[in-house]
């Protein structure tokens, strides 16, 4: 994770305000009726915190919320960024025909994938936060998901963790038309 104004993240800002003030993180879930493992992930940069989480924190804390708050806006920046390279990234392979030009800043976008008989998506393995949903229009496909290896074939569907690396392969001898809709936070 990028570092935010100030120099630290938001999760590196809560774990150096939280051991100042001598708060365990089971002090912290407590008091804030928030879980231990939620404020661990948030603190590793691993999960997000909502502007109520944020609120309750930094009442325990006793800081102003804007500590962290600022902080939250650069890291909510850096995931519109993010998503705007990830949009960039599929809509100039020449595999792609995006279904939803507008939505370069958006959390949800479509896209219509082909890929020639017995190929591989050109050297190209995604890994992005959110949730993606593949559908088969034409042919075949072989989704591999972390180490699992998925075969869908014409009016199949399937929905996973897009955090998960995965890639595209068409193993058929005919080109596989997809349409594949992405959701990113």
């Amino acid at each position: 994770m990028k570092k935010q104004s100030g120099g630290l993240t938001l999760g590196q800002k809560l774990s150096k305000l939280r051991k100042k003030k001598k708060v365990s993180l089971d002090e912290l879930s407590a008091q804030t009726g928030l879980k231990t493992s939620h404020l661990e992930k948030i603190e590793a940069g691993k999960d997000f915190a909502p502007v109520s989480d944020i609120l309750k924190i930094s009442k325990v804390l006793t800081v102003d919320p804007n500590v962290f708050l600022k902080a939250e806006a650069g890291r909510e920046q850096d995931l519109k960024k993010q998503r705007i390279q990830a949009f960039k990234k599929r809509e100039s392979s020449y595999q792609y025909h995006v279904l939803t030009p507008e939505a370069k800043n958006k959390h949800i976008r479509a896209f219509r994938v082909s890929i020639p008989p017995r190929s591989e998506h050109p050297k190209v393995s995604y890994q992005h936060e959110g949730e993606e949903f593949i559908y088969v229009l034409k042919g075949e496909v072989e989704i591999k998901v972390g180490q699992t290896k998925y075969y869908l074939k014409k009016d199949e569907p399937f929905h996973f963790n897009s955090g998960i690396k995965h890639s595209l392969k068409n193993p058929g001898s005919k080109t596989t038309l997809l349409l594949v809709t992405v959701y990113t936070p």
